[in-house]
């Protein structure tokens, strides 16, 4: 028998496909399906005060009629959204655990801006495909502030962007010691800058990312489609700029591509150095696996290092957790590390999962390729048959070989409903396997992400 605890793991599962992680993560989570009443057809959901009960009800509350009512098999349900405040006024109940939100979101706070030590300019790995953004960040290391500001690193996931932020921080703390330094993630930007909201402290939030001197923000996209957040970004950027402070962004995308970005950020993202990190040639990727393997206290042969530079493993992430999972398989097994060896870790069902992800971007420019319409034809409103029918491919696609929720496809693809998304998902499962064409696109994209 599904228990209660069981249905409420899979609503979560179901609106993270559909919103993302971070509603989940910054919402749902604090919330609890406390009872199921069979008679009234009636989910009780226990929110830890007031203003969560309310943003959750006033945001998502058709997620829970729609989602909740299929889960309990019944057609129509009813949804009451309670809150301890509402059940008591004592300071034991809502006094402490604000404090222990607060004090959980200040730790982790600190937490996040931690630089990672470990990322040095003297273990990055400089080759034809990074050594402008290389070469960037040490002169901003040098003359923070002056050198190029802002100075801009996009390139796809795993290609070495965080290192080079970390690499800027260590490097900064290093030569000018007076100098405060904060490394932030753009997703962690945004839980914060909602928590500042949630708590009424939107000016503390704001005051402290004023008083740095060097700005390093990782993933600058994850700020896209959220207004609010990007205005606040937009004031703060601006005060540090004129005071010329040292800014530094990340992100996976060309700043006049970004798409759910305000013209006035993306062309204030573009007023500097902009850079960028090709994928690794093969001669780097030999490089990167013996300087990993060095640091891992092993000694990788040629043979062994240029068989895996030959495969398909397109970003350095992919390279360091192949090399784990050798070494650790061959310490298991006894086994030398021979490339022999390496041919049945590779043969491995690990690896797959980590060739999935892709950008949107990278997925929507092989569609085009194999369809030879155009990105605005696919974006805009046509009900042609033969465009909708490719940007349903494009959609399924998205969701195959990308970590992107249904909303932020719909969105990419210029579609308010993400249910458009699950429909068009759905459809092109089925088509597949019995419709020429579509099976065509399909593989041709699918060749296309794997070189």
């Amino acid at each position: 028998m599904v228990t209660i605890a069981q249905i409420w793991q899979d609503f979560l599962a179901i609106i993270r496909q559909e919103v993302g992680s971070r509603v989940v993560e910054t919402w749902l989570k604090a919330l609890v399906l406390e009872r199921w009443d069979e008679t009234s057809r009636t989910a009780y959901i226990r929110a830890p005060n007031t203003f969560v009960r309310d943003w959750v009800v006033n945001h998502y509350r058709a997620l829970f009629d729609e989602h909740l009512a299929r889960l309990f098999a019944v057609e129509s349900i009813q949804v009451c959204f309670l809150d301890k405040e509402a059940q008591t006024q004592t300071a034991t109940v809502v006094v402490p655990a604000r404090l222990l939100i607060e004090e959980r979101e200040q730790a982790d706070a600190r937490k996040n801006q931690t630089i990672n030590n470990t990322y040095q300019f003297d273990t990055f790995v400089v080759g034809p495909s990074n050594s402008l953004s290389y070469a960037a960040a040490h002169a901003v290391t040098e003359r923070p502030g002056f050198a190029y500001n802002p100075l801009f690193v996009y390139g796809a996931s795993g290609l070495g962007k965080t290192h080079l932020l970390n690499a800027i921080g260590n490097g900064i703390k290093k030569k000018y010691r007076k100098l405060s330094v904060l490394y932030q993630s753009a997703d962690r930007f945004v839980s914060e800058f909602i928590h500042a909201i949630r708590f009424d402290k939107v000016d503390l939030f704001k005051d402290k990312y004023r008083a740095v001197d060097v700005l390093l923000i990782d993933d600058i996209q994850f700020i896209a489609h959220k207004e609010q957040t990007q205005e606040a970004f937009f004031h703060i950027f601006n005060s540090l700029y004129e005071s010329s402070k040292q800014i530094v962004f990340s992100s996976d995308t060309y700043p006049s591509q970004m798409h759910g970005i305000a013209e006035r950020l993306r062309s204030r993202f573009a007023c500097g150095l902009i850079t960028d990190i090709q994928k690794p040639t093969v001669e780097e990727k030999i490089a990167i696996l013996k300087r990993k393997a060095d640091g891992m206290g092993h000694m990788l042969t040629d043979d062994v290092a240029d068989y895996i530079a030959q495969q398909p493993l397109c970003n350095i992430r992919e390279l360091e957790g192949m090399l784990v999972r050798l070494y650790a398989f061959a310490s298991l097994t006894g086994q030398a590390v021979q490339v022999d060896l390496v041919k049945k870790v590779l043969q491995r069902p690990q690896l797959a999962v980590q060739k999935r992800a892709h950008s949107l971007d990278d997925i929507f420019a092989c569609v085009i390729k194999a369809s030879q319409y155009s990105a605005t034809q696919l974006r805009n409103r046509s009900r042609n048959k033969d465009v909708v029918l490719v940007r349903q491919v494009a959609m399924f696609l998205m969701k195959k070989f990308s970590e992107a929720s249904l909303q932020e496809i719909g969105s990419f693809l210029r579609r308010n409903d993400h249910s458009t998304v699950s429909h068009a998902i759905d459809k092109i499962q089925k088509m597949a396997p019995a419709d020429a064409r579509v099976r065509a696109i399909v593989e041709r994209v699918e060749r296309s992400l794997a070189l």
